[in-house]
């Protein structure tokens, strides 16, 4: 597997699913500096608090189209449980972004994690568990993408983002 950061001045990572539960990496947050450190979703969420990433609306809109083409097939092959890794690279003022870990299929231990932890069972203060079919997988995903990144203003219309349930 290629190294999407060979050759680059990452300055920061985050590792991606667009879920809410236990993805805040509390010693990342606290060693800011670190640029081997994975910041998780809640960090990033956090950061865009006072610095959102900025992204050009035609590179988002092309990001997205390559990821709700790339999620769509995952689904289809009943994958689940995969990233995005991104990465800024400051000195190119760019994002470096993957998608990691789309190897686990929703088998039937994985259909039982989700019924135990949608359950309260095990907690999780009522947010959707982490493991859930492909397709809310897939739509989870998209939304949150999508949300994480904030448009930089061009002058042109702003285009809203794609539909997280479109095909």
């Amino acid at each position: 597997m290629e190294n999407i950061f060979y050759d680059r001045q990452i300055s920061r990572i985050y590792d991606l699913k667009g879920s809410e539960r236990s993805r805040f990496n509390a010693d990342a947050a606290a060693n800011p500096r670190d640029v081997g450190a994975v910041h998780l979703d809640d960090n990033l969420r956090r950061s865009n608090m006072q610095a959102p990433i900025l992204v050009d609306q035609a590179c988002l809109r092309s990001m997205e189209r390559a990821l709700w083409a790339d999620t769509s097939f995952l689904a289809g092959l009943g994958v689940m449980d995969y990233s995005l890794l991104v990465g800024v690279d400051k000195e190119h003022n760019q994002l470096v972004v993957a998608i990691i870990d789309f190897i686990r299929t929703y088998t039937w231990d994985k259909q039982l994690e989700t019924w135990v932890k949608s359950s309260g069972i095990l907690g999780g203060n009522g947010k959707e568990p982490t493991i859930v079919s492909p397709k809310q997988y897939m739509r989870r995903f998209r939304a949150a993408i999508s949300s994480y990144f904030a448009v930089v203003p061009t002058g042109h219309e702003v285009e809203p983002p794609l539909d997280p349930d479109a095909a």
